[in-house]
């Protein structure tokens, strides 16, 4: 015998609305799982992208995000650590493009992928990115303004690299076509940047290049090929003296110069690190021109251990 259950009006009316709020929920789950999906997904947690720090020995900076096979130039921190720039080919490894990776509530994202203009560097207040003779403002809203371009005469100076001190000076290279090229300096004079003068024959042989100026001008950093060094371009300190002069350059050493080309060097705006490139060999790619240039970051303790010296 079978049974049979009659549903009471009450009951019906809780079934139905028992399941119209179920197909809400599920609706509702769907919306959100399409509303919160990231389009630029982390890659990262972590001070320093989550790297563990290097001692005294270089390492490859975050490997597989940042260095790869590839080419890598120019990695450089925003002065609130949030944000990190380095120059790459693209996928098609045909163009330089700059990438952004950003820092949000402790995760990394890449976050933009511009064509190359110039080598980055930070005013030290973060408001001012400079791109070799261009530059970029931070705006209210946190992004950067459109590119602008330096007066005369830094608006036609053939530059790699400008860097800028606390005092708003400027020390840039001049790169020539015979590969050739030397640092100078020009200094901000009542409101205004002087004429560029050249740095010294200590710091200049025809071969200085990428200079890296301490906020308070303490110390230069640069790259330069020269007698006494390990092969290729060798990076180099100049410690500024108590009457202003620089002294003699002071190759970094064995374990950041080797018979590779090293440049491009930075120290992160904490003082804490050392990033520079290296050539590591050639690309593992067919008909590729470019070799693996890698990005290498070590303590900065090597800067206060040569000042001692």
């Amino acid at each position: 015998m079978i049974k049979t259950f009659k549903i009471r009006p009450a009951q019906k009316n809780h079934l139905v609305l028992l399941a119209f709020t179920l197909l809400l929920l599920a609706t509702a789950c769907r919306s959100k799982n399409q509303e919160t999906k990231d389009p630029n997904p982390p890659i990262q947690d972590g001070l320093y992208l989550g790297q563990t720090p290097p001692g005294s020995t270089p390492e490859p900076f975050a490997p597989g995000m940042v260095t790869t096979e590839g080419w890598e130039v120019s990695g450089v921190f925003t002065p609130d650590l949030n944000e990190f720039y380095f120059i790459r080919r693209d996928a098609n490894r045909e163009k330089q493009e700059m990438v952004t990776l950003t820092n949000k509530e402790g995760q990394w994202h890449e976050t933009a992928t511009v064509p190359r203009r110039g080598q980055p560097f930070f005013a030290s207040d973060g408001k001012i990115m400079y791109l070799s003779s261009r530059y970029r403002k931070r705006t209210k809203t946190g992004e950067w303004s459109e590119m602008e371009t330096l007066s005369s005469p830094f608006d036609t100076l053939p530059t790699m690299r400008l860097s800028v001190s606390d005092k708003k000076t400027y020390f840039f290279d001049e790169f020539r076509p015979d590969f050739t090229g030397d640092i100078w300096y020009s200094q901000l004079v009542d409101g205004k940047h002087e004429e560029p003068k050249r740095l010294s024959s200590k710091i200049n042989n025809g071969k200085s290049f990428h200079p890296f100026i301490a906020p308070d001008e303490s110390y230069l950093i640069f790259d330069s090929e020269r007698e006494g060094g390990y092969g290729d371009s060798d990076i180099y300190i100049s410690f500024r003296k108590p009457d202003s002069s620089w002294g003699e350059p002071i190759n970094l050493g064995d374990k950041i110069n080797t018979e590779a080309w090293e440049a491009c060097a930075s120290v992160t705006p904490d003082g804490k690190y050392l990033f520079f490139n290296r050539t590591v060999g050639p690309v593992p790619h067919e008909n590729d021109n470019y070799e693996n240039v890698d990005i290498f970051w070590v303590d900065a303790q090597v800067i206060e251990n040569l000042k001692n010296e």
